[in-house]
């Protein structure tokens, strides 16, 4: 028996099939020639894929189950249909494998591609049809192909919602916003008692520093006078520098 991925749905049929309530096992009761045979899944699966196969009864088997599955209630446990899928999976490992040594897909996906074929198959499948079980495998190895030629052709982007957490994560922390009411003054050197001797500058953003506005800033301050007595002509020399940053902004 084939290895199977653990989190395939592949594992969950084969669970689900040989957890049978109270522990009865589901037998398939199949006509060999003129009698009844009653056989167990492993049964089956030995007489489909065993190194000596009937084929008379390989074509029973078949015959049987899609019967059978086609004919259970909706709503119910679909354990027949169940039955037919896993008596097919050892007819879809090759080309199973075949796709993940070629192409980057998941193998969960690959199975539940394959699941979903063979069951849409079965419903229209014709029980007393030349090689049932073979038209059923090869529909469900199409459905892999399919998807796997699907995803090789699609373009990979980057996943947006993705990319601006992580900008966001990475971004520096935004100062909290300070109130334009409250500003330091810095003075370099320190005022003389005879006076301010130094030239009087207002440090703002690139796009504030409008003259208008520095002027206003100025006035709006209380120190207009200040600095009309600071100002100083183009040939004096420059004896120090005063600046006034808003409160609590890195110097």
């Amino acid at each position: 028996m084939s290895r199977t991925d653990p989190d395939g749905v592949f594992a969950l049929i084969t669970a689900t099939l040989f957890r049978a309530p109270g522990g009865v096992r589901r037998l398939l009761v199949v006509s060999d020639g003129h009698r009844p045979v009653r056989l167990s899944p492993e049964d089956c699966r030995n007489a489909l894929y065993g190194p000596r196969r009937d084929e008379g009864l390989r074509t029973a088997i078949w015959r049987q189950a899609v019967t059978e599955a086609q004919q259970e209630p909706p709503g119910g446990d679909a354990e027949g249909r169940l039955l037919v899928v896993w008596l097919a999976m050892p007819g879809l490992h090759r080309n199973l494998y075949r796709i993940l040594r070629r192409l980057r897909v998941e193998r969960a996906d690959l199975e539940a591609e394959a699941v979903l074929a063979l069951l849409a198959a079965l419903d229209t499948a014709d029980p007393d049809g030349p090689d049932t079980g073979g038209r059923l495998i090869k529909e469900a190895v199409n459905g892999m192909w399919a998807y796997a030629d699907r995803i090789r052709r699609e373009v990979p982007v980057v996943d947006v919602a993705r990319f601006a957490d992580a900008r966001i994560a990475m971004a520096p922390r935004e100062e909290p916003q300070r109130s334009a009411e409250k500003w330091e003054l810095h003075l370099v050197p320190p005022p003389r008692p005879d006076g301010l001797c130094a030239t009087l500058r207002f440090a703002e953003s690139r796009t504030r520093r409008e003259g208008e506005r520095l002027g206003a800033l100025a006035h709006w301050a209380g120190l207009p006078d200040v600095v009309f007595r600071a100002r100083r002509h183009e040939e004096a020399a420059l004896v120090g520098r005063l600046v006034l940053r808003p409160a609590g902004a890195r110097r």
